[in-house]
């Protein structure tokens, strides 16, 4: 027991200095930090990495690596083909990859640890609390994807709900006037919808100094909504079409046609699975009243 016990304990109070360590309020500065503000000349801006030297890099800061790679490598064969960086940039998660990474694992050692010490308290087999722990540990991870996936697919969601709105505003702008510039400008500063949040990162990359055409085909790439790639084939004709406003209606009618026939599938679905508990509630009535008879005329027909 105490061979068993001792190894976990140890497990369960690096994973908690661990865990704590990326909290501000258990976080100690380190050296560099509380005297960086008193070099000369530098202020607030960070040291150069010239002078962390090969030697004095802690051994935790090798965790992470090792953990974003066991977790890709985890969730691809899960049957997740999507990289974390794409679905994280999707719904603006101020966390790196890495980072998500490193916390998904660290719980599910945290809960795989509990899980062996409470079986082992209780004096499992060895081969039951081995099976328990990986399959709790196992879990915990697919609980955390399956929430990042789950908020990924409402992301997408409400940028296909929202597409035939933004499809009308973008089109009267054009019409007044506006450029395609100054029209996503003003989209993306009206509102805190999906589109205006992701527009204004297509913003940010226009004054950066990238073409409209290829900001807007990464938001594409990264959204992954069939609506979004229908209207960038509208809006590449900016520089040719001189009716794009009419044109992005017409494409505003078709998403608002295919949102209404997707809700209308909805009701659809909604309605056939009431006739369920109706079927089941005259069934089971129905079946009973056969059954008396036919039990009694076997009986008869047994004692007879």
């Amino acid at each position: 027991m105490i061979r068993f016990v001792v190894p976990v304990l140890t497990l369960v109070w690096a994973g908690s200095v661990l865990l704590l360590g990326e909290i501000r309020w258990f976080r100690r500065p380190s050296a560099v930090e509380r005297v960086r503000p008193h070099l000369l000349g530098r202020g607030g801006r960070p040291l150069s990495p010239a002078l962390h030297s090969a030697g004095t890099t802690p051994w935790i800061q090798l965790l992470p690596p090792v953990a974003e790679r066991i977790g890709d490598r985890l969730a691809a064969v899960l049957g997740v083909s999507e990289p974390i960086a794409r679905r994280l940039r999707r719904i603006h998660a101020p966390i790196a990859p890495r980072q998500f990474r490193t916390r998904q694992v660290a719980r599910s050692l945290s809960i795989a640890a509990l899980v062996f010490m409470l079986t082992t308290a209780i004096h499992l087999p060895f081969f039951v609390i081995a099976l328990t722990t990986a399959a709790c540990a196992l879990l915990t991870f697919l609980l955390i994807e399956q929430s990042l996936a789950a908020r990924s697919a409402r992301w997408q969601r409400r940028v296909f709900l929202e597409l035939p709105i933004v499809c009308e505003q973008l089109g009267m702008l054009l019409s007044a006037g506006s450029s395609l510039g100054q029209a996503l400008t003003r989209i993306s500063r009206r509102s805190d919808a999906a589109i205006a949040l992701d527009l204004a990162v297509v913003i940010g990359r226009l004054q950066q100094g990238i073409d409209e055409t290829a900001a807007l085909r990464e938001w594409a790439d990264l959204v992954q909504v069939p609506a979004i790639d229908r209207l960038l084939s509208v809006l590449a004709l900016n520089r040719e079409a001189t009716d794009l406003g009419s044109l992005i209606s017409e494409e505003s009618r078709a998403a608002r046609a295919e949102v209404h026939r997707e809700l209308i599938e909805q009701l659809e679905r909604r309605s056939q699975q009431v006739w369920i508990p109706v079927t089941v509630a005259t069934l089971v009535p129905g079946l009973l009243f056969l059954a008396v008879p036919f039990i009694e005329a076997v009986r008869l027909f047994t004692t007879n």
